[in-house]
């Protein structure tokens, strides 16, 4: 791979790292105490970082992957 390929394909990825943050889910108002999903509950670190979040890192993280 020379290195104008490589610039193409970190260019590439750093665009797709920017359209996925661009995208991500805006969370507002309060969170909730317990996952939405598994009715674990979400730590108030969690809570008070993603404000209005509804799911548990686990399960926020599956829904991401199913997107």
């Amino acid at each position: 791979m020379d290195e104008s390929q490589f610039e193409l394909a970190q260019r590439q990825q750093e665009a797709q790292l920017q359209r996925a943050i661009d995208g991500r889910v805006q969370y507002k108002g309060e969170s909730a105490e317990e996952c939405d999903s598994c009715e674990v509950e979400i730590p108030q670190a969690r809570r008070l970082a993603v404000p209005g979040c509804r799911f548990c890192v686990d399960c926020q993280g599956l829904l991401e992957r199913r997107a």
